[in-house]
């Protein structure tokens, strides 16, 4: 058995204070081992949320960590997109950035490899526009005008229902490949246009700074014509259960045929497979019947 080597972050570390940090389970089976692995993933994280441009990680080592540092770099930056409590963290990270791109260097000095990882992430938004959305996002709940005992219900009713009324479906980009804006808050919010998954970024970000818990899931469904699509939409929570909430085919049907729904009566959408795993139905256990507004 090859020996592990304990390495040493070096990048600047921002820990939140007020709350527990989560522990991540981050693999123990390569030649790199980081002590202080739950700081270096709580680090890129806020890099990711300031859309720095690049993220760097240095460390030393006493042996070759070359064939482990791509797989060390691809489950760090999956925990950094994580679920947290924070809006502009978890999914509303990893749905509106497209990836990253990986290099390093070493070099050796007294037979200790001194490591350098840069880390250069695809944002689909500026630093910016997130900031404009922000400032959106607060007039939106301003004038929904909840208070403290607003039910869970009637903010997520509400929020459904502005999305619908001020958002439709960007029919002039739905096909290009390459106008990333369409995915995002930015496009739904500030500009009224977005496809589905900007629907349920927008969804994702109203929700979450309302204190509702959500998050986003992608799969097929299956039109009334019989076709296929990718597609991406939302599951709440309401007391201790989750229910599907598909704004972008209520918005396009001028229904509620999609809001707060059970696996039952959602058949026409198929979760991919990462939703659909035990783990994910014990930590979001879904009602059983849909819920009566």
């Amino acid at each position: 058995m090859k020996n592990k080597i304990l390495c040493i972050l070096i990048i600047f570390c921002i820990l939140l204070t007020g709350c527990s940090q989560p522990h991540y389970a981050v693999r123990q089976d390569l030649s790199i081992i980081f002590k202080n692995s739950d700081a270096v993933i709580a680090s890129i994280r806020e890099s990711l949320r300031k859309h720095d441009r690049k993220i760097t990680v240095s460390y030393t080592s006493h042996q070759d960590n070359m064939q482990d540092i791509g797989i060390l770099v691809r489950e760090l930056m999956q925990y950094a997109v994580s679920e947290t409590e924070n809006p502009t963290e978890g999914d509303y990270i990893s749905y509106q950035y497209g990836g990253y791109e990986m290099t390093y260097r070493y070099e050796m000095k007294n037979q200790v490899y001194h490591y350098e990882i840069e880390i250069i992430p695809e944002y689909y938004t500026t630093l910016e526009q997130e900031q404009e959305v922000s400032q959106k996002v607060s007039e939106i709940l301003n004038s929904l005008k909840f208070s403290r005992n607003t039910p869970e219900e009637e903010k997520i009713r509400k929020i459904h229902d502005y999305v619908c009324e001020h958002v439709s479906y960007d029919l002039i980009h739905q096909k290009n490949e390459h106008y990333h804006l369409k995915v995002t808050a930015y496009r739904a919010l500030l500009y009224g246009q977005a496809v589905c998954q900007g629907y349920a970024v927008a969804i994702y970000r109203l929700l979450r700074e309302s204190g509702i818990d959500v998050r986003i899931v992608t799969g097929m469904a299956q039109k009334p014509d019989g076709t296929q699509e990718f597609h991406a939409w939302n599951l709440v929570k309401i007391g201790e259960l989750w229910y599907h909430l598909d704004a972008t085919w209520d918005d396009e049907t001028d229904s509620l045929d999609y809001f707060l729904k059970c696996d039952n009566t959602m058949t026409a959408h198929t979760r991919d497979e990462a939703f659909r795993t035990a783990e994910f139905y014990e930590t979001y256990p879904m009602a059983q019947q849909d819920y009566l507004f």
